[in-house]
């Protein structure tokens, strides 16, 4: 491996377990990637050799039968998988968000009922905030929870799964008006409601609809949906944490750590892309020389190894804030930005390295530019990233 993205002061344990993920990427994920991507094909094999590498217990603590390991292992660990293939990073992602969920917010009984079995991926997560007009304005949520006969009643069209359709347990923010002052803030009117369903289309539990596959650019091979509810029953003990009201609190705490992950996927992504990029300019001649002589190719490469290391130290920085129990909305949003724009960039400058090969899909480097356009706008836009950056720093800077 080259000496990008190296990671200082890691534990054995940390080491070994990279090393496990990097060898998997390279003999199961990058040889077939391509293939099943083109083929919108789900990568089954694959997941369950992450499964038997214990990727889907990895942050799950031990006395739930996990690993216990670190949020920044677990970047590390999803960003060699993005660099074999996005998407199986993505099968991932949402089950460890919902995992992080329960372990932060949920009830003792709730641990115990579907970490163990998260743990082995047995139990499958995604979770479910977004819907058809929403957007990133979380406060327009209009999916309904009406407590029913000791439980609830949700109804509602959800958008935007990943592993919608995979997935058998799905954490749902939906509206939690009754019981809630009137004139209380909207971000205390939802709830986190804990959705068990049969994997599949169709009619996937009684009341919840999962009509099929949304047809995308990119991001194939994994099951991207909508879901939608018409008056589903939910007993009481499956709202997350037992208390109305804090859904949005635990679905942002969700999402932070969310785009530390969307993060480590550029980081992934990018790397691979540099990769591509300065072996095909090593092979490549023109003028009779390799293009990486010609002082314009070895610019774009050193500006993209620049970008490629700056983006990984931003996404290291963050993961490692949050294990440490600070906040880190500021240093999740700089990194999850930085890294996904770093990372279109980068993407691209390898595709002109490659000229018109690289707009031929014999080449890796034409799945790698639909792949990258995804990190602009998973878990949150870079226009909402700044927003967030911008408002915490006229706090911290305010005028005295």
């Amino acid at each position: 491996m080259g000496r990008l993205c190296q990671t200082d002061g890691l534990t054995e344990d940390q080491t070994e377990i990279l090393k496990a993920v990097r060898q998997f990427v390279e003999d199961k994920i990058i040889p077939v990637a391509t293939e099943l991507e083109h083929a919108d094909e789900y990568p089954t094999e694959i997941v369950e050799g992450l499964k038997e590498l214990g990727i889907f217990g990895l942050t799950i603590p031990e006395e739930y039968d996990g690993l216990g390991e670190s949020l920044l292992t677990y970047a590390l660990c999803v960003e060699e998988i993005a660099r074999g293939w996005m998407s199986v990073s993505g099968v991932i992602n949402t089950h460890f968000i919902v995992a992080y969920m329960l372990m932060q917010h949920g009830t003792e009984e709730q641990k115990r009922r579907y970490l163990p079995r998260m743990a082995t991926g047995e139990v499958r997560g995604a979770f479910s905030m977004s819907e058809p007009a929403l957007g990133s304005d979380v406060s327009a949520v209009k999916t309904k929870a009406v407590a029913v006969d000791g439980g609830y009643e949700i109804t509602g069209q959800k958008m935007w799964l990943t592993n919608g359709g995979s997935a058998n347990l799905v954490a749902v923010l939906a509206r939690t008006d009754e019981g809630v002052d009137e004139g209380a803030s909207v971000y205390k009117k939802m709830s986190t409601f804990l959705v068990e369903k049969e994997p599949g289309f169709g009619e996937v539990a009684p009341g919840v609809t999962v009509p099929g596959k949304i047809d995308k650019m990119g991001y194939k091979g994994i099951d991207t949906t909508e879901m939608i509810f018409d008056r589903h029953r939910v007993a009481a003990d499956q709202l997350l944490g037992g208390s109305i009201g804090q859904g949005f609190y635990q679905m942002m705490d969700g999402v932070e750590v969310g785009r530390v992950n969307v993060a480590a996927r550029a980081c992934g992504i990018a790397n691979r892309a540099f990769e591509l990029g300065i072996d095909y300019a090593q092979q490549r001649e023109t003028f009779g020389k390799p293009i990486a002589q010609h002082q314009a190719v070895l610019f774009r490469l050193a500006e993209m190894a620049t970008k490629v290391e700056t983006a990984h130290a931003m996404m290291v920085r963050a993961a490692r804030m949050k294990d440490s129990g600070e906040r880190n909305d500021v240093e999740a949003g700089m990194a999850k930005m930085v890294a996904s724009e770093y990372c279109n960039e980068v993407v691209e400058a390898s595709f002109r390295i490659h000229g018109g090969y690289g707009y031929s899909k014999e080449y890796e480097i034409e799945r790698l530019y639909r792949e990258a356009a995804f990190m602009l706008i998973g878990e949150g836009t870079s226009d909402i990233q700044k927003m967030i950056i911008g408002r915490r720093m006229l706090e911290e800077y305010k005028l005295r």
